[in-house]
């Protein structure tokens, strides 16, 4: 499998400033696979320890902060080499080593020929947690499930993915191109951008080990659930989880605290509401009151929706079967449009730094699915699952805040197009967004240079 984040890895590898790495993402996204796949295409030999299957290497950490020491401890307990610049180091499941992910500082401060990038499932949680980390001693990045583009490359749709690549201008697509891109998208929510329920579509073309697959991914997240320091706090978890398809299924997707329970309280619930945004298992969209900088500073800390971490993982839980994706449109509108949402949601993330938020009023009641900030601008996103898209939503946003949108985005099952100040981008265009705004903005900058 092609994964698109080998391109920053070997920028990290190049780099003047580079510091050992953490890398973060879910369990089964791909991790192990991708570190072993770089070290094996850029590097002499990768020496690779896992503190889960070996917990007793724990205890080279625990005695010395020499590194030179650490690393022949390593070397003669496990028979690997290890060669400054030419040998990349893979520390994996450090979740729950402390000792570990601190001794990264001494890699840094004394040793920085060595290459050392570290994973676990549950980083984000082990780094919520006040211990002596070594701030501003690593680098972070971020590996999320495979995008739709990924996932064209995995299932032999190189052409497709070149296509999508090099659109350079907002003319409507052909028919050649947007009908086979409509129906590989349709898969991709079935399967979602887990690599192994990819890999059992793409290769076998096996929808019941597919569906096996994603299952499995399910199970081993909800016995993630258990490893909360606070027992009374796994069922808070378990409950919020499974009760996210039915957040999303109503047409406001406003989380409510009553759908995770009857008469369930915020305070009750949000430490284990927190621990799945940690693990990054759910994202959480604030709904925001209005579109200013810093984003951060116009949230409404008690209005937010949550969405999965994958679509595929989504269209599972909800137990919709694939099978009824065949049918036309089906699987865009199934659901209150919510795969479609989650799925946007999910291809913005890695193109924009900050966390997209929503806004919405009520009485009378308006709501735009997504604020993007891109660069100091912030631009109202609209998702519509269905071919209907008149939007009188987006039409109100710019009523309220003429000033602040230079252009709306939405997306839907229309073709790629610039509409005034509206650019409608088809739904599997959805990994290209940034490209795509930056072209619709400097095509109307060239029509209307004094707006």
């Amino acid at each position: 499998m092609e994964r698109l984040i080998l391109q920053r890895l070997l920028k990290w590898k190049h780099s003047p400033y580079r510091k050992p790495l953490i890398l973060k993402g879910v369990r089964q996204v791909g991790k192990t696979w991708i570190l072993k796949e770089f070290g094996r295409r850029y590097y002499e030999n990768v020496a690779y320890f896992n503190f889960d299957e070996q917990e007793e290497y724990q205890q080279f950490f625990e005695t010395t902060k020499n590194v030179d020491r650490i690393l022949q401890n390593l070397m003669l307990a496990s028979g690997q080499t290890i060669h400054p610049e030419k040998t990349l180091i893979i520390f994996d499941e450090v979740q729950d080593c402390p000792k570990v992910i601190n001794a990264m500082k001494y890699f840094c401060e004394n040793a920085p020929q060595y290459h050392v990038a570290c994973a676990g499932s549950l980083l984000g949680i082990a780094l919520a947690k006040p211990s002596s980390f070594p701030v501003g001693k690593v680098n972070f990045m971020q590996i999320d499930p495979m995008t739709f583009t990924e996932f064209l490359l995995a299932n032999g749709d190189k052409n497709l993915a070149q296509y999508l690549e090099q659109i350079d201008t907002l003319d409507p697509l052909p028919d050649a191109f947007f009908n086979p891109l409509y129906e590989k998208l349709k898969m991709y929510y079935v399967t979602g951008g887990m690599p192994e329920p990819v890999l059992m579509w793409t290769e076998a073309r096996d929808i019941e080990a597919m569906q096996e697959a994603l299952s499995n991914i399910v199970d081993a997240y909800e016995r993630d659930f258990a490893k909360h320091p606070d027992t009374r706090e796994f069922p808070k978890i378990s409950m919020i989880w499974k009760s996210i398809p039915s957040q999303l299924a109503r047409e406001n997707k406003k989380f409510l605290y009553k759908v995770v329970k009857e008469g369930a309280r915020a305070r009750e619930y949000e430490d284990a509401l927190q621990w799945l945004v940690d693990a990054r298992l759910v994202h959480k969209v604030y709904r925001s009151t209005e579109p200013g900088l810093p984003v951060s500073a116009y949230d409404d800390l008690s209005a937010f929706k949550i969405y999965l971490v994958d679509v595929g993982l989504l269209r599972r839980l909800a137990q919709l079967s694939p099978t009824a994706f065949g049918e036309g449109n089906r699987l865009f509108t199934e659901f209150k449009g919510a795969l479609t949402e989650n799925y946007v949601l999910q291809s913005l993330l890695p193109q924009f730094e900050v966390m997209p938020r929503y806004w919405s009023q009520s009485n009378p009641p308006y709501e735009v699915d997504f604020l993007i900030q891109r660069e100091n601008d912030i631009f109202p996103v609209e998702v519509k699952s269905k071919t209907n898209i008149t939007s009188k939503s987006m039409k109100k946003f710019k009523e309220l805040f003429p000033d602040q949108v230079k252009l709306r985005v939405r997306f839907s099952l229309e073709n790629l197009k610039l509409n005034d100040d509206v650019l409608n981008i088809p739904i599997f265009l959805a990994d290209q967004a940034d490209r795509l705004i930056g072209l619709a903005l400097a095509q109307r900058k060239h029509e209307h240079p004094l707006s």
